[in-house]
Parts: structure tokens; C-alpha cells; sequence
């Protein structure tokens, strides 16, 4: 009976690497995570050790890869990230390979659904100017708004995007959104209308939140610009949960200096941490999370469980969950 290498390059616990080696006897576990931070370290030891290791993996599992991994490790076959986001893996060489990619897209619709509902009712009800009064020990009463009867925007039906529509729908709302696949104007579940993304601008202008739930490609890198953000209400808010690079930053700062839109609520950024210096920071009406929307207490665990699944049709010479389109980028 064959053996099949493991590599798990972060530190998962040892509950998840039992849960992993417990899928079949033939599964021989390497948990590599100190020499992956070591060879980052510039540890030549380290990195020796690893090259050795990385020689014989046929299935890499973790959240990040080691440098030059397609070359340092002729016999992979498999790699399972830990995120939903590829597009920092997707180097030439990966995308050249014949190496199969699968992300654990599906398990943060939850906590980043929540998200997206906490910054739209944080907006509505005026959370920020709560903030502000009791800093400033005041007493001004003022006139919050609802939920229900808005339009939401969702740029993006994935896992995400289905569950803010449903979120959305929970709350009465009316839910617009784009998919890559729309080739034209038709309801799904969920959704009052679907638009192709080449109508983009006619969701931006109807909308009173415009979410963004889309991955970082080519094709979406600065999607929103100033003739997109010109094309929302000037009462709207932009919530971005997805990637950063995504928007047009310096554009973004000019529509909230001028009052294009109302606000932002921000996870995510072009460069991260994002930088003392950024502007961003100073808006009362952005608010901004350390891409933290995704995160929850089980993600390694839940993660874990989609590996072992994935490790479990990999073994049964089954179709693979979230094979990711490398070319495409997600």
C-alpha cells in the first residue's frame, strides 16, 4: 500500500493532525511549520531540512507555501490552502504546473456575513457617532435609520455573497448583485435581481450599500475607480470584505473627501497593515477592521475538516471540493 507525504506547513494543533492522519493508514504526516518559519528566518539548516521533506511531499496543507515550492518539490501533486483567496500563490510557476490547487472557500461566508451586517447596521443606526458622543461624554439625541427597505448590492455571488443576501432578505431588504457567470437579468434565491457584471454601474447606482464579495484577479484589480464610486448615491456606503486591491484607494479618499458617497466600512486594504499614514484612518464616517471579517475560534478546525474530506476523495480518486481555476484565479 502506497504511502501519500503530507506536509502541513502551519501550526494546526495536534486534535487537526490526528484528524488528518485518522483518514487512512496510508497518509504519512509531516508537520513542517517551525522549519517554514525558520527558512524565513534565513536559517540554511532549516532549509535544508525542508528541501529534503519537500522532495518527497506529493500534498501540501497549510496557509502559506515555501518559496520556489514547484521546483523544491518535484513529486507535489496537491496543494489545499488554508484560505479562500489564492491569488498570492498564483505565481508562474504554479500556474504552469500541472499541480491541482483547492482553497477552503465556503467557511467564512458566516463570520464575514456577520461582518457585513454589522458595519450596514453600524451606518443605519449611527454606531460611529455613538462612539464619538461617549468619548466626548455627550448628550445629543439624533435620528437613526432601518435596514429594511434598502437596497444592497452584493458584487460577487459566491459563498459570501449568497449569505449577506440572505442575511440581507432576514432584514427585509431588497438585494441586488452581479455574478461573472449572469449573461443576463434573472432572479436567484435570495436575489431580486442578478445582474451580468458588464451592468456593474446600473447596481452602483441603485444601491444603498454596495458589498463587495468578489476574489482579487486581473480582471477585478481596481475595479472600482472614480466612475464607479461617481456612480453610487451620495448616500450609499461602500463595504469592502474581499481584497483591498480591488478598490482604487486614492479614488476612494477622494469620494469620501467630496462627499460622493456617505462612507465605507473597510476589512480589507491595498497594502496591509495599513499604513499610520493613510488617510483612511482620519474619515468618522469609515469604518475600519483589521481583516479580521473571515476570522472566527474554529477556522483551523473547520479548514481541517474540509482538508480531510478533500484528502479523503484524493485517495478515493474522486473530484476534488474547491478545485481552483488557476488561470482565472479563483
Amino acid at each position: 500500500m502506497k504511502s501519500v507525504n503530507v506536509l502541513v506547513t502551519s501550526a494546526i494543533g495536534d486534535e487537526c493532525l490526528q484528524q488528518i492522519t485518522s483518514v487512512s493508514p496510508r497518509i504519512k504526516l509531516t508537520e513542517v511549520s517551525g522549519l517554514f518559519h525558520a527558512e524565513r528566518r534565513g536559517e540554511l539548516a532549516s532549509k535544508e531540512e525542508l528541501d529534503a521533506l519537500l522532495a518527497e511531499a506529493e500534498v501540501l496543507f497549510g496557509l502559506r507555501l515555501p518559496q520556489n515550492v514547484i521546483t523544491r518539490a518535484p513529486n507535489l501533486k496537491w496543494v489545499q490552502v488554508m484560505s479562500a483567496g489564492v491569488n498570492r500563490f498564483l505565481d508562474t510557476d504554479v500556474v504552469g504546473s500541472p499541480v491541482i490547487m483547492t482553497n477552503v472557500s465556503g467557511i467564512h461566508a458566516t463570520p464575514i456575513g456577520e461582518v457585513v451586517l454589522e458595519m450596514m447596521l453600524m451606518f443605519v443606526k449611527q454606531a460611529p457617532l455613538c462612539f464619538q458622543l461617549k468619548q466626548e461624554k455627550q448628550w445629543e439625541r439624533f435620528l437613526p435609520t432601518v435596514l429594511r427597505s434598502k437596497t444592497v448590492g452584493i458584487v460577487g455571488l459566491g459563498s459570501v455573497g449568497r449569505e449577506v443576501a440572505r442575511l440581507a432578505k432576514a432584514f427585509g431588504m431588497r438585494v441586488l448583485a452581479t455574478r461573472r457567470s449572469a449573461k443576463r437579468v434573472k432572479q436567484a434565491r435570495y436575489v431580486d435581481i442578478m445582474l451580468p457584471p458588464g451592468q456593474l454601474r446600473q447596481l452602483l447606482a441603485e444601491s444603498d450599500f454596495v458589498v463587495l464579495a468578489l476574489p482579487l484577479t486581473p480582471e477585478t484589480s481596481k475595479l472600482i475607480r472614480e466612475g464607479e464610486l461617481r456612480a453610487m448615491k451620495p448616500t450609499a456606503y461602500l463595504i469592502n470584505i474581499a481584497r483591498g486591491g480591488i478598490v482604487d484607494e486614492e479614488a476612494l479618499i477622494r469620494a469620501l473627501d467630496e462627499h460622493w458617497i456617505a462612507g465605507a466600512g473597510l476589512d480589507v486594504f491595498a497594502t496591509e497593515p495599513l499604513s499610520t499614514d493613510s488617510r483612511l484612518w482620519e474619515f468618522p464616517n469609515v469604518i475600519i477592521s483589521p481583516h479580521v471579517a473571515g476570522a472566527m475560534d474554529d477556522y483551523v478546525i473547520q479548514a481541517t475538516e474540509l482538508f480531510s474530506e478533500n484528502l479523503r476523495r484524493y485517495l478515493n480518486g474522486k473530484r476534488l471540493l474547491n478545485v481552483v481555476d488557476k488561470k482565472k484565479g479563483y
